[in-house]
C-alpha cells in the first residue's frame, strides 16, 4: 500500500477498527483509511449537511480565528485568496472578506466552481478539510500550482493522536475523515514541495510557497 499523502511505500497496517482497516506511513506519519471503506459521494454530502457551521455563530467564528488571525499577519492588504472546502456556510471567507481580502469559494458539494483551478492566489485556506481528502498527494501538488510565489496555505485539522488512542479517538469516528496528519506529516509535505512550514498552535498549520 502506497501512502496517499507522500507516496512512500513505507506503510503498514495500523489496525482494524469498527471493521475498517487503517494504515500508517512510517515515513511521513500519516494515518489513513483503506479506500475500500470510503463513502460514496451521496452519503458523504448527507453527512456534511448535518454540520451546523453558520456564519452567524460567534463560537464557530472564534474557532476559525485560530487560523484567520495568524494567517492575516502573513498577508498583504487586498491579497486574493481561496477558501477550499468552504462548505455550505463559508464563515472563514466571510471573516477574511470583512478584513479586506478578496476570497473565492470552492467546495465539491456546495460551491463546485472548477474555474478556481485555473487561477493563482496569494493564499488558500483549508479549515477542517484536508482530513477529507481521498488523494492528499494530488491536492497538495495542485495547491502548489495555484499559489503564487510567497503564497500561504492555511490549514486547520486535528493532529493525529497516539497509535494506542487512535481506535477511540473522536476524529477517527467521523465516517468522512479518511486521513490524519501529524506535525511530521506537514514537514514532509513542505520538504517535498520546497515550502516553509510553521505551526502557530496545535491543529493549525501555515505553509509558505517559496
Amino acid at each position: 500500500m502506497k501512502c496517499i499523502v507522500c507516496h512512500s511505500g513505507a506503510t503498514q497496517v495500523l489496525g482494524v477498527y469498527d471493521n475498517k482497516t487503517y494504515w500508517k506511513c512510517i515515513y511521513c506519519g500519516a494515518k489513513f483509511l483503506d479506500k475500500i471503506h470510503y463513502l460514496c459521494a451521496q452519503d458523504e454530502k448527507c453527512h456534511y449537511l448535518k454540520h451546523d457551521n453558520r456564519i452567524e455563530d460567534p463560537a464557530y467564528c472564534q474557532f476559525l480565528s485560530k487560523l484567520s488571525e495568524p494567517l492575516k499577519q502573513k498577508l498583504k492588504p487586498r491579497d486574493k485568496g481561496l477558501d477550499f472546502g468552504c462548505g455550505p456556510g463559508p464563515a472563514l471567507a466571510d471573516m477574511l472578506q470583512n478584513a479586506g481580502f478578496s476570497v473565492d469559494l470552492y467546495d465539491p458539494f456546495f460551491h463546485p466552481n472548477d474555474a478556481v483551478f485555473s487561477k493563482s492566489y496569494d493564499f488558500i485556506t483549508c479549515t477542517e478539510t484536508v482530513e477529507h481528502f481521498f488523494d492528499p498527494f494530488t491536492e497538495f501538488n495542485r495547491f502548489d500550482k495555484m499559489l503564487k510565489e510567497g503564497g500561504m496555505l492555511g490549514i486547520m485539522t486535528c493532529f493525529s493522536t497516539f497509535d494506542e488512542a487512535f481506535e477511540g479517538w473522536h476524529y477517527r469516528r467521523d465516517p468522512t475523515h479518511v486521513v490524519f496528519y501529524s506535525k511530521k506529516t506537514f514537514l514532509v509535505i513542505a520538504r517535498a514541495l520546497g515550502w516553509k512550514v510553521t505551526v502557530p498552535e496545535k491543529n493549525v498549520v501555515l505553509m509558505k510557497k517559496i
